[in-house]
């Protein structure tokens, strides 16, 4: 017989949901220390209620818990930001696909679009964008690949609140939101999966671009036959 798994303890959530928002908005900043005991006094709870939601924030991806440094929240580079997208590359245009050819229903994608469109700041505007692309994927017929996916969320979710802060483009992808959409409503298999795998490869792009490679000096004798050639 199978257990369902327990449900968090009602501080917890509250503390959890609380931190998750503080790092999406950017009111704690990469790299910033989490104490448990401010904190705890910070929300009138017990260590106990922040030590878990901390453990599930490490689960998720969005704090770091180190022996030497404690807990911080999760530094954003580009080697993370790619190990991230390069996931979602791989898994969500495919899951996307299955679930527009299974003729799964679309309302939950289109009223998280209109709550990413109202949204009032950056946090509310990054699960809005979070829960469209669950709703896309999610009806793909794999669990599986499904759970996946939901494991790159938070990650992804700070990621491109840190892109933001520096390149704001929430417009540009409001837009290409809408176009996923449309071709998925349509019908379109191959178009909504393909315009899902530009959409996420062209941010990672846009907010982490890759460095030119660097141009090795000439040597003399190299230098002359590259000018006699």
């Amino acid at each position: 017989m199978a257990f369902a798994p327990s449900p968090i303890p009602s501080r917890t959530q509250y503390v959890l949901e609380a931190i998750k928002h503080d790092i999406l908005t950017g009111g704690l900043r990469p790299g910033q220390a989490l104490v448990e005991t401010e904190l705890a006094a910070r929300f009138g709870v017990s260590k106990t209620p922040v030590r878990e939601a901390l453990k599930t924030l490490a689960g998720s991806g969005l704090v770091v818990m180190s022996q030497y440094k404690g807990v911080t929240v999760r530094t954003v580079d580009a080697d993370m930001a790619r190990a991230v997208y390069d996931v979602r590359l791989l898994l969500e245009p495919e899951a996307v696909r299955r679930a527009v050819a299974s003729g799964a229903p679309l309302d939950a994608a289109d009223e998280a679009l209109r709550r990413a469109a109202g949204a009032e700041d950056p946090a509310e505007r990054s699960l809005a964008n979070r829960d469209f692309h669950r709703a896309l994927y999610l009806p793909c017929g794999n669990p599986l690949l499904g759970r996946m996916l939901d494991e790159v969320r938070d990650q992804a979710a700070l990621v491109s609140t840190v892109a933001w802060a520096a390149v704001p483009s929430w417009e540009r992808e409001a837009a290409e939101h809408a176009e996923i959409l449309r071709l998925a409503v349509a019908g379109d298999v191959e178009g909504a999966g393909r315009a899902v795998h530009d959409h996420i490869a062209s941010f990672v792009e846009r907010a982490f671009p890759r460095s030119p490679e660097p141009r090795l000096p000439q040597s003399p004798v190299n230098s002359e036959r590259a000018n006699s050639e």
